[in-house]
């Protein structure tokens, strides 16, 4: 027991505990109104917190080695939730993207993103799979392409294409040739160019994206375009963060939040960062960018000391997991990247992605208790 708590990686356990104890605190300020919280989000997300803690705990005692076998069940079981989630899943404002279980709802879209870097990990990392072929750099992206494609439909693009980095990074890890993916990534810029032209140019004609896309797209371009419709929440975001000042203005007293600017429904989960920066300013945002650091580096260190191939691919995975969330999210809140609903980990409310998030953590836990000596 106690060799087991000498190779424990406290440093990333640490940090994690420190962002769930700033969650439930800002969640409750971002929940507090007329001197209480209104909706009870932090009682419920200090339940939503242990039992991630329970999954990570979990996660971190198992031996990953001995479930990379099951790699293509566990891909076929994420596929299968995704294309359920379509046809029997709720519908919120035109969007299926959660199940119904009782009182609660579950995004699969969160575990699917896991089952994909567990599957590339273990298939990459098979001695059996020649990385240096251009099938398998074409089969990789074809794995990591299916969900891509099932979540767009959702539609939740933003979740979709934090699938692509993942991607990449782990074929990058794996030894692919540089020439393939500094391709891609030139055809995807040119891709992008092409499609910020054609929505300034002709917007109403552009089929790939749904229409509240566009309009996130166009006033990310430009935020005057629709101040008090589709900008509003961009808007509202920027004048929180950047009224914060050094120091904040104090727990509880973030004006944009209490009075309602910041809008009450999406506060506590894709803007929580907003509450943060207005409420503990720059230096409260200095820490938060201190911890998310500490957990991805930290992630990155154990891919580095992996005992097989497979479990480094997987820490490194999830390590650009973490970082795609936290670099989509606060760079939308600043005004960056256009509005995504990427929510920032453990640290926005929600049950599902908060248990997916610790379970991935949990596994590069278990990477680095079976390290190499």
């Amino acid at each position: 027991m106690s060799r087991g708590l000498h190779r424990f990686d406290w440093t990333v356990f640490i940090a994690v505990v420190v962002l769930l104890v700033l969650s439930c605190l800002f969640i409750y300020s971002a929940d507090y109104r007329n001197d209480h919280a209104v909706g009870g989000l932090m009682g419920k997300q200090i339940i939503w917190a242990l039992i991630g803690l329970g999954c990570y705990g979990l996660a971190a005692a198992f031996d990953y080695r001995k479930v990379a076998s099951l790699h293509w069940w566990i891909y076929a079981v994420g596929l299968l939730s995704l294309v359920f989630v379509l046809f029997f899943g709720m519908s919120v404002y035109g969007a299926h993207r959660w199940f119904s279980v009782g009182s609660m709802t579950v995004q699969p879209s969160e575990f699917a993103k896991l089952a994909v870097i567990f599957t590339l990990a273990a298939w990459l990392g098979d001695p059996a799979t020649d990385v240096e072929r251009f099938k398998t750099f074409l089969l990789a992206f074809l794995l990591g392409g299916i969900p891509f494609l099932l979540i767009a439909v959702e539609p939740d693009l933003g979740s979709a294409m934090v699938l692509l980095p993942i991607v990449m990074l782990i074929l990058f890890c794996a030894g692919v040739s540089l020439r393939p993916l500094l391709t891609l990534v030139g055809v995807g810029l040119v891709a992008l160019l092409i499609l910020i032209v054609w929505l300034l140019f002709f917007p109403d004609s552009c089929p790939l994206l749904t229409d509240y896309q566009k309009s996130r797209i166009l006033v990310y371009l430009n935020v005057n375009q629709d101040p008090l419709g589709t900008g509003w929440n961009k808007l509202q975001s920027q004048i929180a963060v950047g009224s914060g000042g050094l120091f904040g203005k104090g727990y509880l007293k973030g004006t944009q939040n209490i009075l309602g600017f910041l809008p009450r429904t999406v506060a506590p989960t894709d803007f929580i960062y907003s509450v943060v920066a207005e409420e503990s300013g720059f230096a409260g945002s200095s820490l938060l960018l201190v911890l998310y650091t500490t957990v991805v580096v930290r992630c990155m260190h154990t891919a580095v000391i992996a005992r097989d191939t497979f479990g480094r691919l997987l820490s490194a995975g999830i390590g650009v997991l973490i970082f795609s969330h936290v670099f989509v999210n606060i760079a939308m809140t600043i005004g960056l990247m256009p509005i995504t609903g990427v929510p920032l980990p453990l640290m926005s409310y929600g049950g599902t992605f908060m248990v997916s998030t610790m379970t991935a953590l949990g596994l590069v836990q278990s990477v680095y208790l079976r390290r190499r000596i």
